[in-house]
């Protein structure tokens, strides 16, 4: 497995460029880039911008590993509003496009929610509807996906829905497409169940990883913390990687709360990645 880091772990004032020197600087493999909604990486981005980015990197001598966003907490697949999910679908079809320009096989896309607690006056969906609206729109992508060559990533997330590993996996299975498949967040299972439980009933569905930790005792938003500080048993994760024969980029998403404005979370990231992967002695 190779490592890699998602570029919301860096401090929100450090530059893409600069994120990629500190992620190199730090011993990671690949970086996760973002696209916002406007920005140096964004739904506003040319080609041209898009290809200096990609430029940056291979310069610097690190992979693009995968493509993630935010913008669906805003636009969720979900919605009972027509133009919203519209509006959605018009965002996976540009991030699958950057995605292509950059090089990268797999975005990273939340599937919607039926309710979100950490966003106020987030819209609330009846759980059917949301079922049937994010089921619709990601069999409409799936033809977009296959076109680019690049994967959709649905993401276990904290949004009240797709809520057990065989809902994932039938989720997936029903939509039918190779290019669909999950983009499984280790840390975000763990308030409820079992990651190496979610790994093997996803198995194959599985394009990439996420790499967080949790502790269960605090509960809520505060219970994430730093990587081997929490209730993860990562022996029993990468054992349930291996088994599966997953080997492609595990990538740590460090944006807990607790988070300071400090590149020190960097390089403590990669020295607990490398004990996790059994690169060095723990």
């Amino acid at each position: 497995m190779k490592k890699g880091i998602n570029i919301w772990s860096f401090p929100a004032d450090l530059s893409i460029e600069d994120s990629i020197s500190l992620a190199v600087d730090a011993g990671f493999e690949g970086i996760e880039l973002s696209l916002n909604e406007n920005g140096p990486l964004s739904l506003e981005s040319t080609e041209a911008e898009i290809r200096e980015i990609r430029r940056y990197a291979d310069d610097a001598g690190i992979a693009l590993s995968s493509l993630a966003s935010g913008l669906y907490w805003s636009y969720p697949l979900t919605s009972e509003r027509a133009e919203t999910r519209q509006k959605a679908q018009d965002i996976v079809k540009k991030q699958l496009e950057t995605a292509a320009i950059l090089g990268v096989d797999t975005i990273l896309v939340v599937p919607g929610a039926v309710g979100v607690d950490f966003i106020p006056d987030a819209e609330v969906v009846p759980y059917d509807r949301a079922y049937d609206n994010a089921l619709a729109g990601f069999s409409k992508l799936s033809s977009e996906a296959e076109a680019h060559k690049v994967s959709i990533g649905i993401e276990n997330v904290w949004n009240k829905f797709l809520l057990s590993p065989l809902e994932m996996r039938d989720f997936i299975d029903k939509i039918g497409s190779e290019f669909v498949g999950s983009y499984f967040d280790v840390g975000n299972v763990v308030y409820s169940g079992y990651p190496e439980h979610w790994i093997s009933i996803l198995n194959k569905r599985i394009k990439k990883v996420h790499f967080k930790d949790y502790r269960r005792e605090a509960g809520g938003l505060h219970g994430f913390v730093d990587l081997l500080a929490g209730d993860v048993d990562y022996n029993g994760v990468v054992q349930a990687l291996k088994a599966i024969g997953y080997d492609d980029y595990v990538t740590a998403e460090m944006i807990p709360p607790y988070k300071q404005n400090t590149k020190q979370i960097i390089y403590n990231t990669s020295a607990s990645m490398d004990a996790i992967l059994g690169r060095t002695e723990r």
